[in-house]
This record gives structure tokens, C-alpha cells and sequence, in this order.
């Protein structure tokens, strides 16, 4: 069985931010695998710590320093000092995550979570798209 479905997440600011319960909460009672997309490329996913608040601003904060947006080589900033700083960051993240369920929860870690990681100064409404492949 594939379950596939399209979901519009409000704007969240600039930084990492857990969307676990926006995914858990639209999985079909299967168990197989899950694979979650971004549709953006100025935004990415991933799968990290989810207790400690401090991990997400620890992240942003390296990743800031990591891709500068005080750097003059850029040549992509059409929409400001964050697009081609956003568009490097999505990258090294990447636009999904996969993971795997059993009846319809997920498998991961007592200390994950999914993270919608904003890398642009103005937070925009964000696509993903939820695949769910599994049998019930």
C-alpha cells in the first residue's frame, strides 16, 4: 500500500523547528517506511535531538557561521543577503527524511524528531510531501 498526501505547514521564523506531530498525525496505520520531502529549496529537513530546545539554536547557530551571510561572493541575492545562504544550507541538509513506522508510528528514537530547518530571514509557508509505503 503507498499513501501519499500534500501538506501545507504555516510560515515558521528563521531557525529549526520540531514538526513531528505535523507528520505522526497524517501517517496511515501501516507499517513499512515513510519518506517525508520538502518542496522548497530554501528550506530543509531533518532528523535530530528533540528534548533539549538548545540543540535547535545550537544548530542554527553553527550553520550561520558555517554559511555566512556577511560573505561577498555570493552572486545569488536576488531576494536578499539570505537566498543563496538558504540555498547552500538546504543542500547540506537535504529535502527529506525517511524513517520507518509500525502501525502507523513512528520508529524513531526516545530523542528524535523531525525538524523543519527555515533558512530564510522571513519565514513562508512550506509543501511537503508525506509518502507512506507499507502494508496494514
Amino acid at each position: 500500500m503507498v499513501n501519499q498526501k500534500e501538506v501545507t505547514l504555516n510560515p515558521y521564523p528563521r531557525g529549526f523547528h520540531l514538526i513531528t506531530e505535523d507528520i505522526v498525525k497524517r501517517l496511515p496505520k501501516i507499517t513499512g517506511v515513510v519518506n517525508v520531502f520538502i518542496k522548497h529549496t530554501s528550506a530543509s529537513l531533518t532528523i535530530n535531538e528533540n528534548a533539549d530546545p538548545t540543540v535547535r539554536e545550537d544548530f542554527e547557530t553553527h550553520f550561520n557561521k558555517l554559511v555566512s551571510e556577511k560573505e561577498t561572493h555570493y552572486k545569488h541575492t536576488l531576494e536578499g543577503p539570505d537566498d543563496m545562504t538558504s540555498h547552500i544550507k538546504s543542500s547540506i541538509l537535504g529535502s527529506s527524511v525517511s524513517f520507518p513506522i509500525k502501525e502507523g508510528v513512528p520508529l524513531l528514537g526516545v530523542w528524535q524528531g523531525i525538524y523543519l530547518c527555515e533558512h530564510r530571514n522571513g519565514g513562508k509557508t512550506r509543501k511537503i510531501i508525506i509518502t507512506s509505503y507499507g502494508e496494514s
